[in-house]
């Protein structure tokens, strides 16, 4: 337990979580050796990962300059100075002074260049396509010339509109390398989504692909490149890739200044065989690396610029992962000996309502750790993974965002996996959840909040020359400190935290603040139900009560037996004054392209309210569902 939560009161959460993982004592991890090197280099006796996290957030200059060396980070000019501690989270203090490196060198940077960096493998496609680090590092000298030979500098905005392969990697090192900023989107997204985002940036290079495959069907992608491009008066190139069209498939005589990947890249050599050599701009730490977006489910989407901080082999797929069949990902497990299974909350429970059992079917034996993220993991999704799935696995449940490009809290191969929490807040992370009054709670729920800088955070908004949008999105609920817009709870015993939903989705009927997430973990341990969504609605005179939309599983009806039964479980978990006014019957529940469920968007329909950014939703229509529904007139 770290000191800040010694003598605090262990009996307001569950006193007997659940261990359905315990770390092996006898391994050395890299945390274990890092806490080491710090104990040699700082003559410390940290004997524990909780003595080495209050160390990190007490001494964070001191721990992020021991991060950089443990990390071997490669710059051409050392840093005169960590960060200005007598600078807060809210002045965004400048990391690293004087420094100069580059973000693609240090990545490329691995001692064995035959290593393979990725595999890439593709809904419908037997075939794994494999890059050694040289191989990477020779095309992206290749993507970098030819964008250099366009007039690309630093400082420039290239932009990939593009799907998890090969490609979107290479063109991301090779901007990065450049000293350009890297953007990107989802090729699911429709033309409003992408221009909602790019349009802010102006562009002045896309990559793009022809088409795509997903679910077994092919789309093409060339009528909204168009219609992108057209909104996109900056772009003085558009790289097309054929991906899976050929190139005889595809017609580029719609598109202005487009021409195929292959011509772009052949532009550079010239008639020469060389290939040109990677020249890394030497920059400082808080140049900017990559333009970020929030989900923007509510209003235009804002925009985040940061760096981030490997030699690990990186699997990317693309297409659905449940075709050919639900088990293609443990296929592929199996197949390349995965060791870091990174998925979605999302899909575990896919998975787990189609009773997959890969314990059975597969051997997984090179698989250790399972990472979720994307929403609250629930706690039968542990149960699932332990029971169904591997019962030795590292079940890793982190939670950041896009914001920072990393983890507030997540896993931890030194401390025990309790069922339903994220094992332990991050090394460096000064996270607490503070009451309404700006005070730290444990045990209960709170604003999660960061309150020492950190290097991740980003440097600013775009288009906000006076910070204020930045200021007002993060430093405005409690001056000075970073709130995260999530609620979660600490629990002062085991460390562990809970993730409770968004702090601007928080429920508050009748005094009593909770979290979403807490109706859901009870709510959808209910064999009926598929899915769940709760908002609040208000009247006029601001009064709230809670609003329980339920999705049945398939052949399950909705009936008053079941609302009774459900109302009961919340009671006897919660309290009566967390049982929701209404309970009714959804036949969709709304999602981001991103695997989030979205309840402030519903809340906005239900109050009479348009929902514009269409675009980010996965399924969009599912959104009409919630207009006009007689039970919330008049209320």
């Amino acid at each position: 337990m770290s000191k800040d939560m010694e003598g605090k009161d262990e009996t307001i959460m569950d006193t007997e979580s659940k261990v359905l993982w315990y770390p092996d004592s006898k391994r050395n991890t890299q945390m274990d050796k890092f806490r080491i090197q710090v104990n040699s280099d700082y003559g410390r006796n940290l004997a524990n990962y909780n003595d080495l996290y209050q160390w990190s957030v007490d001494s964070y200059p001191e721990f992020w300059a021991e991060v950089w060396r443990f990390c071997g980070v490669v710059s051409s000019k050392p840093y005169e100075e960590v960060v200005d501690v007598s600078k807060r989270i809210s002045d965004v203090p400048e990391w690293f002074k004087g420094a100069r490196l580059n973000f693609a060198e240090n990545l490329l940077k691995h001692a064995n260049q035959d290593k393979v960096a990725l595999y890439a493998a593709r809904e419908g496609k037997e075939e794994i396509v494999k890059v050694t680090f040289g191989e990477l590092r020779r095309d992206v000298a290749v993507f970098a010339a030819a964008m250099r030979k366009m007039g690309i500098q630093t400082g420039d905005r290239v932009v990939g509109y593009l799907p998890n392969g090969i490609h979107a990697v290479e063109a991301m090192l090779a901007a990065a390398s450049i000293g350009a900023i890297w953007s990107s989107t989802s090729v699911d997204f429709g033309v409003n989504g992408v221009l909602d985002r790019f349009s802010q940036i102006q562009p002045k290079l896309i990559f793009s692909v022809a088409a795509v495959v997903y679910n077994g069907k092919t789309h093409d992608h060339m009528e909204k490149l168009r219609n992108v491009v057209k909104g996109l008066p900056d772009l003085n190139k558009v790289v097309v890739i054929p991906y899976v069209l050929s190139k005889e498939e595809t017609d580029l005589s719609k598109i202005p200044n487009s021409e195929f990947l292959d011509d772009f890249l052949a532009s550079c050599r010239g008639d020469s065989d060389q290939f040109p050599q990677l020249e890394f701009e030497q920059l400082p730490f808080n140049h900017p690396l990559f333009i970020m977006y929030s989900s923007g489910t509510t209003g235009a989407p804002k925009l985040w610029m940061d760096l981030c901080l490997l030699g690990a082999s990186v699997v990317l797929y693309d297409g659905s992962p449940l075709m050919p069949t639900a088990n293609v990902l443990w296929d592929l497990t199996d197949k390349l000996g995965i060791t870091i299974f990174g998925t979605g909350a999302k899909w575990l429970s896919l998975v787990q309502e189609k009773n997959l059992k890969p314990s059975e079917s597969h051997d997984l034996q090179s698989l250790h750790t399972i990472l979720s993220t994307g929403s609250p993991l629930k706690p039968q999704s542990y149960d699932y993974v332990y029971r169904c799935i591997k019962s030795t696995v590292l079940l890793g449940s982190i939670s950041g965002g896009t914001d920072i490009v990393s983890c507030f809290m997540g896993q931890n191969p030194t401390v025990p996996v309790y069922r339903g929490e994220i094992q332990s807040r991050n090394l460096g992370m000064a996270v607490e959840a503070w009451s309404t009054e700006g005070k730290p709670v444990w045990g209960e729920s709170g604003e999660l909040v960061c309150l020492k800088p950190i290097p991740c955070q980003p440097t600013h908004f775009w288009n906000d020359e006076n910070g204020s949008k930045y200021h007002k999105a993060y430093f405005s609920t409690f001056p000075g400190v970073w709130a995260h817009g999530d609620y979660c709870k600490i629990n002062p015993k085991t460390g562990g935290i809970v993730m409770l939903g968004r702090s601007d989705g928080t429920l508050n009927p009748n005094g009593v603040r909770f979290g979403s997430s807490e109706i859901y973990n009870i709510v959808e341990a209910f064999e009926e139900v598929s899915d769940s969504l709760c908002v609040p609605q208000y009247n006029a005179d601001g009064e709230e009560r809670v609003i329980l939309f339920l999705k049945m599983a398939p052949r399950k009806p909705f009936h008053p037996e079941l609302v009774t039964k459900i109302k009961g479980a919340i009671r006897k978990a919660l309290s009566a004054r967390h049982i929701p006014a209404l309970l009714l019957e959804t036949k969709d529940i709304p999602y981001t392209i991103s695997g989030k469920k979205v309840e402030v968007a519903v809340k906005q329909i239900i109050a009479g309210r348009e929902v514009a950014q269409r675009g980010a939703f996965s399924n969009p229509d599912s959104l009409d569902l919630y207009k006009n529904i007689p039970e919330l007139q008049n209320y």
